[in-house]
C-alpha cells in the first residue's frame, strides 16, 4: 500500500482549496466535506437530487422512468445503468444510450436535441429481448455500433454475453438489431473500454475477477460482424499470477503479461480453453486455468481508458470489494491502473488517499469503488456503489502532472458530488464530448422506483419546469 501521509507544509493547503484545471469548469471546485443528507422517502426533491460542490453547478432531470412507462406501458424496466453517447458519424453527441440492468432488461435511447420531455427517450430493445438479462455495459464501438453486456452469470453458465445494437441511431421502438457476439467469452460483464489500436478491454465482476484483452483479428473493421468474426481473447497475468485480492491483502501491482485464452481465432486452446454447451467460451473458468493463471481481483468493475501527454494509454479500474484489512469501516475498494504500453500495473487511489477537503487520509469516506469517468481535461471521476442519502459520492482525482499517480504534492481526492435519493446509487456517469461543461448520471433503483437521468452543467444555467 502507498504511504500517502501528508506534508505539514501543504497539508493546510489542501483544507477545502478549490481544485482548478484550465478547459472545464467541472475541475473547479471547492471538494465536500460530507456526503448529502438523505431525500424524502416519498419522491420529494428527486427531480435535482445531487448535492454539488460548487454553487456554479447546475442539474435536471433530462428523463425518468414513470414517465417512459405512462407512455409506453411496460417498456422501461428501470435500473439505468452506464451511459455512453453515439462517439462517432453524423450527429455524434445528439444521443445517449443505456442498459436497464433488471431481470428483463433492454435499452434505451435519449435524443439530447430533443426538447419535448416526453419523446426524447425510447427503448429500442425490449426488456428481456433474447433472454437478456443484468444490462449493465455500455459502450461505443469505433464503427459506430453499440455495445452492452450482461453483469450476469446465471446458472450453468448460460449468460454473461455480449452484445451489440448493430442500428442504435436509426432504431425505432423496440427495433434494436440485437446481436449476442459470441467470439467473446462469457463473464459477468461490466466494464467495456477500446484502445487507440482498437483492441477491446473487459472484466469479470467476480470476487477473484480477472481482467481481458480481445484482439480483433480484423482490428479495422467497418462494422461488427467482421471485427468479432475472428480474434483472440487473453487474461491478464500480474507476476507469477494466481493471485486473489480478496477483502483482507495487499493491493496486486506489478508487471504483468497478457495471457492467451483463445486461439487466434477465437477458438479454443486445448487443454486451455473451458467449453461451453452452446460451443461459447467460459471466460472465467478459462482464467483460472494452471496455464493461465490469471490475477483475480476482488470484483473488479468499471475500466475507462485516459491518455497521457506524451500518448502513453493508462488503462483504469476499480476493485470495489478489496480491502486490506476485511474492516469497511475504514475504507474498501481500489482504483489502479495499466499503462498499456509496459503492461504496468499500479494502484492509484485507495483508503489511504488524501482526500482534499481535509488533508487526511480519505478512510471511510472512501468505499467501494465502482463507475469511473474521464473528463474533457482527462481528468479521473470515480463513483461510489454506496447508499444514496446516506454516503453515495462522486470522488474527482486531482492529479496534477496527470503521470497516472496521486503522490504528489496537492494530489488526492475531493468528494465532487453526493447522491441524496434514498434506496439508490450513481450508474455511469459520463462527460459530454463536444460540451466540455455537460456530463450525465443516472440515479438507479430508488426507493420510489423512478430511475432518472441527471445532467449537471458547470454553470448555473437550468430552469425548472413543471417535469423536473
Amino acid at each position: 500500500m502507498h504511504n500517502r501521509t501528508p506534508l505539514a507544509a501543504w497539508a493546510l493547503l489542501a483544507l477545502a482549496v478549490p481544485v482548478v484545471a484550465a478547459g472545464t469548469r467541472f475541475a473547479d471546485f471547492t471538494p465536500l466535506t460530507a456526503s448529502a443528507g438523505p431525500l424524502p422517502v416519498d419522491g420529494t426533491g428527486e427531480a435535482t437530487p445531487i448535492t454539488l460542490s460548487s454553487t456554479a453547478f447546475s442539474q435536471r432531470t433530462l428523463a425518468d422512468r414513470r414517465t417512459q412507462n405512462e407512455l409506453a406501458p411496460n417498456s422501461n424496466s428501470g435500473n439505468w445503468d452506464m451511459v455512453v453517447s453515439n462517439e462517432t458519424g453524423p450527429n455524434a453527441g445528439r444521443y445517449l444510450f443505456m442498459p436497464f440492468e433488471t431481470g428483463l432488461a433492454g435499452v434505451q435511447r435519449v435524443d439530447l436535441l430533443d426538447p419535448h420531455y416526453e419523446t426524447r427517450t425510447v427503448t429500442i430493445v425490449a426488456p428481456g429481448e433474447q433472454g437478456f438479462v443484468s444490462g449493465d455495459a455500455s459502450r461505443w464501438t469505433p464503427w459506430g455500433g453499440y455495445l452492452t453486456g450482461e453483469e450476469s452469470w446465471g446458472a450453468g453458465s448460460v449468460k454473461g454475453r455480449l452484445f451489440e445494437v448493430t442500428n442504435p441511431v436509426a432504431a425505432d421502438p423496440d427495433g434494436g438489431d440485437f446481436v449476442q457476439r459470441i467470439v467473446i467469452p462469457r463473464v459477468s460483464h461490466e466494464g467495456l473500454a477500446f484502445d487507440g489500436a482498437r483492441n477491446l478491454y473487459f472484466v469479470d465482476e467476480l470476487n477473484g475477477g480477472a481482467l481481458y484483452k480481445f484482439t480483433s483479428a480484423n482490428p479495422g473493421a467497418t462494422n461488427g460482424d467482421d471485427f468479432f468474426a475472428a480474434g483472440q481473447t487473453f487474461a491478464l497475468r500480474v507476476g507469477a499470477g494466481g493471485q486473489f485480492e480478496g477483502n483482507n491483502g495487499p493491493a496486486i501491482a506489478g508487471s504483468a503479461a497478457w495471457i492467451a485464452i483463445t486461439d487466434a481465432t477465437g477458438g479454443p486452446i486445448p487443454g486451455v480453453s473451458a467449453v461451453l454447451p452452446d460451443g461459447t467460451i467460459d471466460g472465467r473458468v478459462s482464467a483460472d486455468n494452471a496455464a493461465v493463471r490469471s490475477t483475480g481481483y476482488n470484483r473488479p468493475e468499471d475500466v475507462e481508458i485516459q491518455i497521457l501527454a506524451d500518448g502513453t494509454e493508462l488503462l483504469y479500474f476499480n476493485t470495489t470489494d478489496s480491502d486490506a484489512n476485511g474492516t469497511s469501516a475504514d475504507g474498501t475498494g481500489r482504483t489502479y491502473n495499466i499503462d498499456l504500453r509496459t503492461n504496468v500495473v499500479r494502484l492509484f487511489a485507495d483508503a489511504s488517499t488524501i482526500d482534499l477537503a481535509t488533508g487526511l487520509p480519505a478512510g471511510g469516506g472512501f468505499r467501494n469503488p465502482d463507475n469511473l469517468a474521464v473528463d474533457a481535461e482527462g481528468n479521473l471521476y470515480i463513483v461510489e456503489d454506496r447508499n444514496g442519502g446516506v454516503d453515495d459520492d462522486v470522488w474527482f482525482a486531482r492529479d496534477l502532472n496527470k503521470d497516472g499517480d496521486l503522490l504528489d504534492a496537492g494530489e488526492g481526492l475531493g468528494r465532487w458530488a453526493s447522491n441524496g435519493t434514498q434506496g439508490s446509487e450513481f450508474t455511469g456517469l459520463y462527460f459530454d464530448l463536444h460540451r466540455p461543461n455537460r456530463a450525465y448520471v443516472n440515479i438507479q433503483h430508488p426507493a420510489s422506483g423512478v430511475d432518472r437521468l441527471i445532467e449537471i452543467s458547470g454553470a448555473p444555467q437550468f430552469k425548472k419546469s413543471a417535469r423536473q
